[in-house]
């Protein structure tokens, strides 16, 4: 944190890392922005964090949390910034950007336990949610979901921290859309903790489902279950199969690719690969019977399509997220008799999005943290 001058501890950040760099010129709207770049707003966020009361009175871990997030709440907004036709300044999907680099950086340059590593990713995506939740035309439900992802204390912290590091009219009325999202999160049950649930599978159907109430606790009756993977290549997918799945059919798209001599960089044989999967999982679905789908799956929207086929053949979907550590990970592809390019694999990692809770009935990471 800021342990040197303040000015001192900036510049050696942006002559360490590129993306600190990369925030000095970057330009922000004046009518919400007024203070600078997103260099000179990240500065001044973090001072108004360190000098928040609520953040001195944190164990030091959530402070470092809390700090990490905040250096890297605008990350993306380099890659995402554009002047409009009328003058004004936007960066859209910077936030989803900034969790997908948060969680390459964390993973592969500066090494970061999972669950720490997540926690920043999540506080980075959702840094603007207090301000505008209250918009949204399911506020619950968005609520509740990244309530399943982070600590909605810091979140309100971090938030209020980012209102202050910037000069706009607006100010005012910023501070008390995050008061009204903390008394929000009291009366939804989520102020620092999750939405407590009867059932995994309550909370899966709730989230899913726009008009159920979140206290309707739905029949469970499945007729398969599905092991949906979700890993990069060479995470170790094959030998979760052969430890905790070795009856099962297995569906694998890597198998249908060699079986018909096709190369995973042919990008218009994707999609017949996929359909040739998916009429094999059919079958299965029809007969009741359970399987294991073995892809890399690294995108929320991937997975959606596939979770939805298989539940409306009444099959349980349990997605299950494989990683190591990234020097093992280089360490198992290079080992593999079909290895992965390393620039395919570096673009795969800044794509990657973890499974979350409110994606299937059961989601199980399988972690082999840093030691």
């Amino acid at each position: 944190m800021w342990c040197l001058s303040k000015d001192k501890q900036w510049t050696r950040l942006a002559e360490k890392f590129r993306w600190v760099a990369d925030m000095h010129q970057v330009p922000q709207d004046p009518r919400h922005h007024a203070e600078g770049d997103v260099a000179i707003h990240t500065q001044r966020v973090l001072a108004a964090l360190t000098g928040a009361k609520e953040f001195i009175a944190l164990p030091p871990q959530q402070q470092e949390l809390l700090w990490s997030a905040a250096l890297l709440h605008d990350v993306e907004k380099r890659s995402t910034t554009r002047v409009e036709a009328d003058g004004s300044v936007t960066s859209p999907n910077h936030a989803k950007r900034g969790e997908q680099t948060t969680r390459s950086i964390l993973y592969r340059d500066i090494v970061t336990p999972f669950q720490l590593r997540e926690q920043i990713a999540a506080l980075v995506r959702f840094h603007g949610l207090p301000l505008w939740i209250m918009g949204r035309p399911s506020p619950e439900r968005a609520l509740l979901s990244a309530a399943l992802r982070l600590d909605t204390r810091l979140l309100a912290i971090l938030a209020r921290a980012d209102v202050m590091g910037r000069d706009c009219e607006d100010q005012a009325a910023l501070l008390e859309n995050i008061e009204l999202f903390e008394l929000f999160c009291q009366e939804q049950r989520c102020w620092g903790q999750a939405r407590p649930f009867a059932s995994d599978y309550q909370r899966y159907h709730y989230l899913t489902h726009p008009q159920a109430s979140v206290d309707f606790e739905p029949y469970e009756q499945f007729h398969s279950e599905v092991i949906l993977l979700c890993g990069l290549p060479g995470m170790g997918k094959d030998r979760y199969i052969a430890r905790h799945a070795p009856e099962m059919a297995v569906i694998s798209l890597d198998d249908i690719r060699r079986q018909h001599r096709l190369s995973p960089s042919d990008k218009n044989a994707t999609g017949w690969v996929v359909q040739q999967a998916k009429q094999q999982a059919k079958v299965l679905l029809r007969r009741g019977e359970s399987f294991v789908w073995n892809a890399t799956n690294i995108t929320r929207q991937l997975r959606s399509q596939l979770v939805e086929l298989f539940t409306a053949y009444r099959a349980k979907v349990k997605i299950v997220y494989i990683e190591v550590p990234y020097k093992q990970w280089q360490q198992q592809n290079a080992g593999r008799e079909h290895s992965v390019p390393i620039s395919a694999m570096e673009r795969m990692l800044n794509k990657l999005e973890i499974p979350q809770a409110d994606e299937a009935p059961e989601v199980e990471l399988q972690i082999q943290d840093i030691k």
